[in-house]
């Protein structure tokens, strides 16, 4: 998905990050992490309209779950026996089994009103990452919005300020931008310290990581669909398997069992999809915009 054109980075100094807070939790060898973006609700009912949450675009869409959709996924993490705890409570979990993390980028306005209510229903909490160019546009959270999901128990991260198309082509100067403005605004909205991220459309590079960590960023969410955690700098990295509009609840299901085939599924499609960005180059982008359109038309 993309944002609109990249900011640049002349004459805007980069905030020095505070001091990062003592360690969150004890850390599991494994997690499993589930990637959603917007979930809205039919037109005619409480939530927003599909295309009134998050980015608006053909790229966009496919992210975008309704309502129905989304409990059903619910359900079935339940009917696993599966919780979604924040990422502070990991390690007060038994051990043998990886916890399950919800987390949702962008930060569309259905994180607030439709999103959180129903991981709180049951007693969740979800990873909300937001990109701060976007707080209190039209179909994002306005601030006080994104400090209420804080207040409420969920975790608040940085999506990056401006949502790059291309995290890893940026120069050092724009990802220590993008990580260090974006984790300062959301620090001063929250009135805490923001420590968790995830990188957009999973363009992560070892760069990436490095000028995350620089930026007092302790734990980053990247799009590769693995259970293993992985350390860059001192910045844990945690992977992600994606879900979308027309993901059955059955395979959230199987994503989060003990042995997934669905797991596997992404593993192999992610590493056909690994080398074709780095062949492809922003040619592959237009490639994926295409196709993408071709589905929702």
């Amino acid at each position: 998905m993309t944002a609109g054109p990249q900011t640049t980075v002349e004459d805007r100094p980069v905030p020095t990050p505070a001091p990062a807070a003592g360690p969150v939790a004890a850390r599991p060898a494994e997690v499993v992490s589930l990637l959603y973006h917007d979930v809205y609700a039919p037109a005619d009912e409480s939530g927003p309209a599909r295309s009134a949450s998050g980015f608006m675009t053909a790229t966009a869409a496919p992210y975008k779950l309704t309502f129905e959709a989304f409990e059903e996924h619910l359900a079935a993490l339940a009917g696993a026996g599966r919780a979604a705890p924040p990422l502070g409570s990991m390690g007060d979990l038994a051990p043998g089994r990886a916890p399950v993390l919800l987390t949702f980028d962008d930060g569309g306005v259905s994180a607030h009103s439709v999103i959180a209510p129903l991981l709180e229903a049951r007693g969740w909490r979800g990873h909300f990452f937001v990109v701060t160019d976007e707080i209190g546009r039209d179909g994002f959270m306005t601030a006080d919005q994104v400090r209420d999901l804080h207040r409420r128990g969920h975790v608040v991260g940085s999506h990056t300020c401006s949502h790059p198309e291309r995290m890893s082509t940026l120069s050092d100067d724009e990802l220590r931008y993008e990580w260090g403005h974006s984790v300062a605004v959301l620090s001063d909205v929250l009135g805490a310290r923001v420590d968790t991220a995830s990188v957009p459309n999973g363009y992560y590079s070892r760069r990436v990581g490095v000028a995350a960590a620089a930026a007092g960023i302790r734990w980053l969410f990247t799009s590769e669909p693995t259970l293993r955690l992985t350390t860059v700098a001192g910045c844990t990295l945690l992977g992600r398997f994606h879900v979308q509009a027309h993901t059955p609840a059955a395979t959230v299901a199987d994503l989060v069992a003990e042995r997934s085939v669905s797991r596997a599924r992404q593993r192999l499609h992610w590493s056909v999809k690994k080398v074709a960005k780095a062949v492809g180059g922003s040619g592959y982008l237009a490639f994926r915009s295409f196709a993408l359109r071709q589905r929702v038309a």
